[in-house]
């Protein structure tokens, strides 16, 4: 697992943002980033949801705790639609999600 100075630059390369620019959108300094990657210093609750809201991910997602720690925010939105839906729909939903994972898994076996 991830340390979060690792998943900060992981999430930052990702989004192809200098420190500089990171620390600009989360409205800290660049050395205070800095320090977050070197794992010197930690971020405060208050940093940790400015940056979570800059990677567009959960706080939890960010310092990798919780159940639902790996899933990104778009994921997240959309269980929380699904979890909306009437339950006939969503029978029709899972159908549709199960064969295509069963197909994924098929053709991944296949191809090994």
């Amino acid at each position: 697992m991830l340390n979060i100075g690792e998943r900060i630059t992981q999430l930052r390369k990702q989004q192809n943002l200098s420190q500089d620019e990171l620390a600009k959108k989360a409205g800290v300094s660049r050395t205070i980033i800095g320090n977050y990657e070197r794992n010197t210093n930690t971020p405060s609750i208050e940093v940790l949801i400015k940056l979570a809201k800059v990677f567009n991910v959960s706080v939890d997602f960010l310092i990798g705790e919780g159940e639902l720690a790996a899933l990104d925010k778009d994921l997240l939105k959309r269980i929380e639609d699904i979890e909306k839906l009437d339950e006939d729909t969503k029978k029709h939903l899972f159908f549709l999600i199960d064969n295509v994972i069963q197909n994924y898994k098929t053709k991944k076996a296949f191809n090994k």
